[in-house]
């Protein structure tokens, strides 16, 4: 995912300040970018998430700060200063931030934004996924299941399928891209039914 290869380590356990930091929408959307999109100028990522220099400056700044985004001396020519991702992947545990109102507001905040983020995408999938072929329109979209199942189970059963993306996503990374290859973005979710449902 956008990230070089030049930082280590691949993924990064959000602390308390970092979460903090990172709830923030235009703060989201840099490290979003610089991920997908590779290292970036405050310049290009304004145009990019069509904001000022001044806003993305700013925040990519705030993000260093904890250690989220560092700076590319290998790109930076005179002025220009290149950003990249220190990390590919964020994660927590929801319950990392139990300690912490603040933290605890912070990533409530950020896994509303993604909710929001994922409604986004399927809005604007519906609305254009008659210009794509039959099979990216099959391959494509969302399903469910139903299932009951204590939480250390569901653990077990998410890290197992985090492992199968991780490995799809090493072996795309691997390899020269498919002709009919295109970037995707898949969401894992796992909610308690509702409760007239239960």
């Amino acid at each position: 995912m956008g990230d070089d290869g030049k930082s280590a380590p691949r993924s990064v356990r959000l602390d308390h300040r970092q979460v903090r930091v990172l709830a923030h929408p235009l703060r989201l959307r840099l490290l979003g970018a610089l991920r997908v999109k590779g290292p970036a100028t405050a310049t290009t990522l304004a145009e990019l998430l069509n904001t000022n220099t001044g806003a993305t400056s700013y925040h990519l700044r705030q993000l260093a700060e904890v250690g989220l985004v560092v700076e590319d001396p290998d790109r930076g020519t005179g002025r220009q200063r290149w950003w990249r991702a220190a990390h590919a992947v964020t994660n927590w545990e929801t319950s990392d931030f139990d300690d912490d109102p603040d933290a605890r507001a912070a990533i409530e905040w950020i896994q509303g934004d993604q909710v929001r983020l994922l409604a986004e995408h399927a809005e604007q999938w519906f609305a254009t996924q008659h210009e794509w072929s039959p099979a990216w329109r099959d391959a494509l979209g969302m399903g469910d299941v139903f299932m009951t199942i204590p939480p250390d189970r569901l653990k077990a059963l998410e890290a197992d399928l985090w492992q199968v993306l991780e490995r799809y996503r090493h072996e795309a990374d691997a390899e020269p891209a498919a002709p009919d290859a295109e970037s995707v973005q898949i969401f894992l979710a796992a909610y308690p039914l509702l409760r007239e449902m239960r």
